[in-house]
């Protein structure tokens, strides 16, 4: 059996998703989570987060080595990347699925570029954000595959990404902070 025979079907799995999102388009919001509750709060250079909205995982972080860190794990940036690279490639396999373009070679490579100046407080002039991000995205398809339907599949796998757009676009982004002097325990 082939592995395209064994793969499941974009358009079959959505299909249902689609008519109860027609009918209710309230449940078509998702939340996705991450969170982080310090362990070792001597240690300012590394941590865990916890991140998924239905099953969960884990992953070590450490901070940059040019913002002084041990720079021994990923770092946020990475985390970043490794974000948007998921969204890219996953996004280039279900639209190729859905377009039936059978691919043979996918690669999505990200990089993300930041002058540290700007969180190290040392000049106000530079901003305190990332000043670019690259996606190198390499596919390869079946022989026989037509530009056209390749170039449908690579303008709806860009539209489709959640965290390209996101990051295109920009949300607003509320930070709320509940600092107590003396206390001990966080909500839960």
């Amino acid at each position: 059996m082939s592995s395209a025979t064994q793969a499941p079907m974009v358009r079959e799995r959505q299909a249902p998703l689609r008519s109860i999102y027609r009918e209710d388009a309230a449940r078509a919001w998702v939340v996705d989570h991450a969170c982080i509750e310090s362990r070792d709060l001597q240690d300012p250079f590394h941590g865990t987060v916890r991140f998924g909205s239905v099953s969960t995982a884990e992953a070590a972080y450490a901070v940059h080595g040019a913002l002084g860190g041990t720079h021994d794990g990923p770092v946020p940036g990475d985390l970043l990347c490794a974000a948007l690279a998921s969204c890219q490639e996953s996004s280039v396999r279900m639209v190729s699925n859905v377009y039936g373009v059978r691919l043979t070679a996918l690669k999505v490579d990200v990089q993300a570029g930041v002058d540290v100046r700007g969180t190290l407080g040392m000049d106000a002039k530079v901003p305190v954000a990332f000043q670019w991000l690259r996606v190198d995205v390499h596919l390869r398809v079946g022989s026989g595959t037509p530009a056209d339907r390749l170039k449908q599949v690579i303008k709806a796998a860009e539209r489709s990404c959640v965290v390209l757009q996101t990051l295109r676009l920009g949300v607003p982004v509320s930070v709320t902070f509940d600092a107590c002097p003396d206390a001990d325990a966080l909500p839960a």
